[in-house]
C-alpha cells in the first residue's frame, strides 16, 4: 500500500472513528446496561465492516467507468456526508437505545442505522481504489475500539462532548471532501 493510499485510508477511518464514538457516547450516556458493551461493540465492528464493502463493490465498477472524474464524485460525496453528519438531528438516542433491547430484529436495525456512513465511505473508497482489506481492517477495529470507549465513557461525560465527537467528525469529512478536490484541481 503506498503513503498517499495510506493516508486516503486513515482520513476516512478516523471521521468515521468519531461518528461511532459520538454514538457510543450516546448509548453509554442513554444508560446501556454494562453486559451489553461487548455486544454491541461487536455488532458496530461488524456492521461497520461489512457496509464498506458493500460499497466498495457498488463504487470501484462506477470509479473505472468515471476514469478521472471518479475522484471528483469522491469528493462530492464525502463533502456531503460531513454535511449530513453536522447538520443530523439528536433525536436519535433514545430510539437507539431502544433498539439495543430488543432482541436479533433490534441488533440487526442498530447494526444497519450505524452503518450507513461506511456504505457511503465504502462507496467513495470503491471510486478512490482503494485496497480493500485494509478499508476492512482498519473500520472493524476503530469501530470495536471507539465502540468500547464510548460506551464505558459515555455514562461519565455530558452530551456535549458526544455532540462535539459527532460535529468534529463531520467537519473531518468535509476538510477530507475539500483536500480531495483541492488535489484533483490542481493535478
Amino acid at each position: 500500500m503506498t503513503a498517499s493510499e495510506t493516508l486516503k485510508l486513515a482520513a476516512l477511518v478516523v471521521p468515521m472513528g468519531l461518528d461511532t464514538f459520538g454514538v457510543a457516547l450516546a448509548l453509554g450516556l442513554a444508560g446501556l446496561p454494562r453486559e451489553h458493551r461487548l455486544r454491541v461493540s461487536l455488532l458496530f465492528a461488524g456492521f461497520e465492516a461489512a457496509m464498506p464493502l458493500i460499497g466498495v463493490a457498488l463504487g470501484r465498477p462506477l470509479g473505472s467507468a468515471l476514469g478521472g472524474a471518479a475522484d471528483y464524485v469522491a469528493a462530492a460525496l464525502i463533502v456531503a456526508l460531513g454535511l449530513y453528519v453536522l447538520l443530523s438531528k439528536d433525536e436519535e438516542d433514545d430510539r437507539l437505545l431502544t433498539l439495543t433491547r430488543r432482541g436479533l430484529i433490534g441488533a440487526l436495525a442498530l447494526g444497519v442505522s450505524i452503518s450507513l456512513d461506511e456504505l457511503a465511505i465504502g462507496f467513495s473508497a470503491g471510486l478512490l481504489r482503494l485496497p480493500v482489506p485494509a478499508l476492512v481492517i482498519a473500520v472493524s477495529v476503530q469501530a470495536f475500539v471507539v465502540t468500547q470507549l464510548g460506551l464505558r465513557l459515555g455514562g461519565r461525560l455530558s452530551e456535549t462532548a458526544r455532540d462535539a465527537a459527532e460535529k468534529l467528525a463531520g467537519l473531518a469529512l468535509l476538510a477530507l471532501g475539500a483536500i480531495l478536490l483541492v488535489t484533483q484541481l490542481s493535478a
